[in-house]
């Protein structure tokens, strides 16, 4: 194991590499990926990184926890210990996306503005909120596309969210007349989770 320090010292020591590794040989970038990982894990087993595209102001490396909220700790200890370094933003969690998604999951596609939600009661939880989504071509036993399904809610409220205010989802098949059904548009979970957030801190 090591400390938040040792792992950024060593980020710090390769920053120019990860800076430009667009420029490096597929064979160089795979390296100093695994570089990184490794050194990630040594820090905590439970968290892993995305590298963002650069920009015209830098690069953005996110730390995620894949929605286990048992390492959500050590995520926020990790960017909070982060260096101020040129051309690069630390973010903890996976952030939203925006609306209008489409997101690959296996051997299906997922577009948000084709699938709707409806709040369902969390009785044993009642500040968590329940979420039943409405998809066409629902597959209940498929697991590959209910992680898809919760993964297109993730991209939609981040990761950070998803895993501290949804205490339980479904999946159904998409009714011929979702609105009068009482679903809402999926692209509108952002607004509906700061809604609820509100309320149950009223």
């Amino acid at each position: 194991m090591i400390t938040t320090e040792e792992f950024w010292q060593w980020f710090a020591e390769h920053n120019e590499q990860l800076t430009a590794i667009g420029d490096l040989s597929d064979e160089q970038q795979a390296a100093l990926l695994q570089s990184l990982s490794e050194r990630l894990h040594a820090y905590c087993e439970g968290i892993d990184c995305e590298l963002g595209e650069a920009t015209a102001n830098g690069r953005t490396l996110t730390f995620t926890a894949e929605g286990d909220t048992d390492w959500f700790r050590q995520v926020v200890e990790l960017v909070d210990a982060a260096p101020d370094l040129d051309w690069w933003s630390f973010v903890a969690f996976k952030q939203p996306l925006g609306r209008q998604l489409r997101v690959h999951f296996g051997k299906y596609l997922f577009d948000t503005s084709k699938m709707w939600f409806e709040q369902l009661e969390c009785e044993e939880e009642p500040e968590m909120l329940g979420l039943r989504v409405a998809v066409a071509g629902n597959r209940p036993e498929d697991e590959d596309f209910q992680v898809g399904v919760y993964t297109t809610v993730e991209a939609l409220i981040g990761e950070f969210d998803c895993a501290t205010l949804v205490g339980y989802m479904e999946t159904v098949e998409l009714p011929a007349e979702p609105l009068k059904s009482g679903y809402q548009p999926l692209d509108s979970l952002e607004d509906f989770v700061e809604w609820f957030k509100r309320k149950r801190d009223e």
